[in-house]
């Protein structure tokens, strides 16, 4: 295969350098294109445009592939913890035990928000949806710690600025919860792990204690894993280009945080669970739906199967089926939601129709079974999407940064109006 690719613009030939990555992915460095030819690409969507080059994720959706830092995902679920996870995205490689030891230690002292960001807190209306104010709050964080507006913090700094994110985070999200229910908010229990003491501040009463079951912890760090990264999508390549003017890193992720707070990217757990409440109003007849989604004249659509990069299966589904099956069973939950859930996806995975057109369940579908069965609420699902890509969104900022990548600024084709006189209003 030759290094280069011959494009041919106007009579005039141009060379433009082939690049190959790690896993044999090939693409064409269009980078001098416009400078030497005055023509740029037109690729609505970015959906066959390299951003970067990138040595976090890897993601092959027609095998059915998901990598961090080469680990394949089934074996960082089955023996890893979400905080191990973390540090793996972010810092290259898997830790010794006393580096997640010490880095376990450092997000457990950092857990504690400042006391005025209550003050922020309370500044919302109860029916203020915990996104925004999980955006928000991430965004003030530059107010209590300034010296991360600094684009020059020195390794140290970077460090402690990130650390005190990972801590803070659960922290907020809890909190945003528990302001949507008008209940007081839980301080963070520094003697739980990560996940334990979220749930803590989440469902714990200042009037009695809240004994965390090991089956949902379980569950909860496989979930967080399985969303901790998933290459150049929307909210993470929001947090890019934000990251690449500069920007500190809670501005950022507050950046992604509203990216990923859009319907079409990190509503689709919640989508599932409309549908199943929908299917419920209706008289929980789930074979009817099955015959709604299989006519192509009816608009209905099932949510939480198929996906839109995994052709063949996602495999974080596979991994969190086996949970949502554990949570289900331990907690001895009677739902007529959960059992309509269930008659879908043995239709799913038996029905010829579903399976010839792979449209099997993806996490989506099992991430807001789980979610349901835990008692969050579906206007938390996407918080709790945000809390497990953090060290994602973290370790592609921090990525950035270190590349010395320049400052994002797509192009554009021009398609309005030429060039005109004004007309005075009283000619209009």
């Amino acid at each position: 295969m030759s290094d280069f690719a011959e494009i041919n613009l106007d009579g005039k030939s141009y060379k433009m350098p082939l690049v190959v990555g790690t896993e044999d992915e090939k693409a064409i460095d269009i980078s001098k294109l416009r400078s030497e030819s005055g023509f740029v690409t037109l690729d609505p969507g970015y959906k066959n445009t390299g951003a970067t080059q990138s040595a976090i994720t890897f993601l092959d959706g027609e095998e059915g592939i998901l990598r961090y830092r080469g680990y394949p995902i089934e074996q960082l679920a089955e023996k890893s913890s979400f905080i191990e996870v973390a540090y793996l995205l972010i810092y290259g490689s898997l830790p010794t035990a006393q580096e997640l030891e010490d880095f376990s230690n450092r997000i457990k002292r950092h857990t504690l928000v400042n006391e005025d960001m209550r003050k922020i807190l309370d500044g919302f209306p109860y029916t203020a949806h915990p996104m925004g104010i999980l955006s928000a709050l991430v965004s003030s964080l530059t107010a209590f710690y300034p010296e991360s507006l600094n684009p020059n913090q020195t390794k140290d700094e970077v460090d402690l600025t990130i650390v005190r994110l990972l801590a803070k985070i659960s922290t907020i999200a809890a909190w945003s919860y528990k302001n949507s229910i008008g209940h007081p908010v839980i301080y963070p229990k520094n003697s739980l792990d990560y996940c334990s003491n979220f749930m803590h501040m989440m469902f714990a009463y200042p009037t009695e204690t809240y004994e965390v079951n090991p089956i949902v912890i379980d569950a909860l760090n496989k979930l967080l894993i399985l969303h901790a990264d998933h290459e150049q999508n929307c909210s993470t390549s929001t947090v890019r280009l934000v990251g690449s003017a500069n920007a500190s890193l809670y501005s950022s992720v507050s950046a992604g945080i509203s990216a990923l707070w859009g319907p079409l990217h990190g509503g689709a757990n919640q989508a599932v669970i409309e549908m199943l409440e929908e299917i419920k109003a209706d008289g929980g007849d789930s074979k009817k739906f099955i015959a709604k989604a299989k006519d192509k004249n009816d608009p209905f659509r099932l949510m939480g199967f198929g996906h839109r990069v995994y052709k063949n299966f996602d495999p974080r589904a596979k991994i969190i089926k086996k949970s949502a099956d554990d949570v289900l069973s331990a907690l001895g939950i009677k739902d007529p939601i959960l059992d309509i859930a269930k008659e879908l996806e043995e239709a799913a995975l038996t029905d010829p129709y579903f399976v010839d057109r792979k449209l099997y369940p993806n996490v989506d579908f099992y991430s807001g079974i789980i979610y349901q069965a835990l008692g969050i609420p579906t206007n938390m699902f996407t918080v709790m999407f945000a809390l497990g890509r953090m060290p994602g969104w973290i370790a592609q900022w921090k990525e950035l940064r270190e590349n010395k990548e320049p400052i994002g600024r797509p192009r554009q084709i021009y398609v309005g109006e030429k060039e005109r006189d004004y007309v005075s209003i009283e000619k209009r």
